[in-house]
C-alpha cells in the first residue's frame, strides 16, 4: 500500500545509530534544512505530508485563504475537552514544491496570511517571550552522594535538548498560541511544579503525586483510575491567566517525562485496542475497521473492536485519517513543546523511578514520598518493553516500519533515543 516515501533533500538512514552518533548536532540535518525545522518547531508553518498512499513530504505552502478541513466527532469521553481530542485532518494540497532555495523567502513572505489560517477560532496569535537561557537546577535540597550520577545524567540530556533547540530554532522572539501550547501542562502551586503530561510515559502516577504534593490525597495508593484521569482535581496551566502563565513558566520548575517513541506507541495500542474499551472501540476502532479492512464482518464494523496493529499504523500514516490524532499517540513535539518551553527536568520512563524521585527532592517534597510503581491499569499484561515492540514490528512491511520510525524521527532526535532497526 505505501510506496517508498520522498522528500526533498532526503538521505537514507542508517537505523542502526543512535539520534545523536547520527546527527550530531555539528553536521548537517540531512531531512529538513534549517529554515523549515525551525518553523516546524514554532508550530508557524506546517510541514504538509500529502497523499493516502504514500508520504511526500511537501514543502509547498497551502495556498493563501484555503481553510483546513476539520472532523468533528460528536463523541467525547468523560473528563476530556474537543480540543485535547485533537479531531482535525489536512488538506491535499496541490501545486509544485517550490525549489528548496526559495523556501525560507516564501516562508517570509506568506507568513502573515499562513497566520490567520492557521488561527482557531476564540485564540489570539500572540508573541511569546519565554526565557531562552538554560537555567541551572537549584540542588541545594538533594541528600546524599547516591543522585551524583542521576543528576549528571540529567544536566547531559537538558543540555543536548538545548543545544539542539538553540540549533533549529534561532528566533529568539517566537509566534505561536500560547494558551494551546500549555494545554497540557499540570500545575502544583506548593511546591512550584510544572508538569508536562505525555501519555504512555507514567502519566498517572505523576498525576497522583501531583495530587499528594498538593494536599488532595494522603498517599498515592489511595487514588484511583478514574479519579486521577476524570477527576479534574488538578489544574492545567491553561486556565490561569497571561500573567498567571508566564509567571509560573518563568518562576516554576518545569518537567516532562518522555519515552521510547515506538514502545510509547505500542503500549498505546494495546492499551486502548487489546482491552475493552467505551471510548477508543467505537470511535477509532470502527473508522478504522471501515477504512483498512478489506472484507470487514458486520460485527466488526458495528462494535470497532479487535483493531489490528497493521490497520493502525495504516491509520496513523495516513495524512486522510479517518478519525484525527488522539494525545496517547501524537508526538511529544506537538504535546509539549519542548523546543519552545526550556523543560528544567527531562526524565525518562526507562529510568523513571529514580529520575521521578530525584526530581522529588529537588522540589522540596515530603521525604516519605516516593514515586509509586505499581502499574495502573492492566497489571497483569506484560510491561511493553523493546521485545515486545519487536513482535509488533513483525506484522509490518519494513517500509511501514520506516515511515512508522520517520513519524516520529523528530521526538527519536531530540531526546537523543537510539532508533529501531527496521
Amino acid at each position: 500500500m505505501f510506496r517508498k516515501q520522498h522528500c526533498l533533500h532526503c538521505r537514507p538512514l542508517d537505523l542502526g545509530k543512535s539520534a545523536l552518533e547520527y546527527h550530531p548536532l555539528q553536521y548537517t540535518f540531512f531531512l529538513w534544512q534549517d529554515a523549515v525545522i525551525a518553523n516546524c518547531l514554532d508550530e508557524i508553518l506546517p510541514v504538509h505530508c500529502k497523499t493516502t498512499t504514500k508520504h511526500n513530504c511537501d514543502f509547498t505552502l497551502p495556498p493563501p485563504g484555503t481553510q483546513k478541513k476539520v472532523v468533528q466527532s460528536g463523541h467525547v469521553p468523560p473528563g476530556r475537552s474537543r480540543q485535547e481530542m485533537a479531531i482535525s485532518g489536512s488538506r491535499h494540497w496541490q501545486g509544485k514544491a517550490d525549489p528548496f532555495g526559495a523556501v525560507a523567502v516564501s516562508l517570509v513572505s506568506r507568513l502573515s496570511d499562513q497566520q490567520k489560517i492557521s488561527e482557531p477560532p476564540l485564540s489570539q496569535f500572540r508573541e511569546v517571550y519565554l526565557p531562552l537561557a538554560l537555567r541551572p537546577l537549584n540542588k541545594t535540597l538533594v541528600k546524599g552522594d547516591e543522585w551524583k550520577d542521576v543528576g549528571s545524567t540529567q544536566e547531559k540530556r537538558r543540555s543536548f535538548l538545548y543545544e539542539f533547540c538553540q540549533k533549529y530554532n534561532s528566533r529568539k522572539k517566537l509566534r505561536t498560541h500560547l494558551v494551546h501550547m500549555v494545554s497540557r501542562i499540570y500545575v502544583e502551586d506548593r511546591h512550584k511544579v510544572l508538569y508536562c503530561e505525555v501519555p504512555k510515559a507514567g502519566c498517572s502516577n505523576w498525576k497522583r503525586v501531583l495530587m499528594v504534593l498538593n494536599g488532595l490525597a494522603t498517599s498515592t495508593h489511595n487514588i484511583s483510575h478514574d479519579d486521577v484521569h476524570y477527576g479534574k482535581h488538578l489544574r492545567k496551566l491553561d486556565s490561569y491567566d497571561l500573567k498567571g502563565i508566564y509567571t509560573r513558566l518563568n518562576t516554576y520548575t518545569k518537567t516532562i517525562f518522555v519515552r521510547d517513541p515506538l514502545e510509547r506507541l505500542v503500549s498505546a495500542f494495546r492499551d486502548k485496542f487489546e482491552h475493552p474499551n467505551s471510548y477508543y472501540h467505537p470511535v477509532f476502532g470502527k473508522a478504522i475497521i471501515k477504512k483498512y479492512r478489506h472484507n470487514a464482518d458486520e460485527e466488526a464494523l458495528k462494535t470497532g473492536s479487535g483493531v489490528k496493529f497493521k490497520e493502525f499504523i495504516q491509520y496513523l500514516l495516513d495524512s486522510h485519517r479517518p478519525v484525527g490524532m488522539d494525545i496517547h499517540w501524537e508526538q511529544v513535539s506537538k504535546l509539549c513543546y519542548p523546543c519552545l518551553i526550556n523543560y528544567d527536568f527531562i526524565g525518562k520512563f526507562e529510568t523513571l523511578e529514580e529520575d521521578a524521585n530525584y526530581f522529588l527532592q529537588l522540589v522540596g517534597a515530603p521525604a516519605e514520598l516516593k514515586f509509586p510503581k505499581f502499574k495502573d491499569r492492566h497489571s497483569s499484561d506484560e510491561r511493553t518493553s523493546a521485545e515486545v515492540v519487536r513482535q509488533y514490528l513483525k506484522e509490518l512491511s519494513k517500509e511501514e516500519r520506516q515511515l512508522t520510525y520517520d513519524f516520529y524521527y523528530l521526538d527519536y532526535l531530540m531526546f537523543n533515543y537510539t532508533s529501531p532497526i527496521v
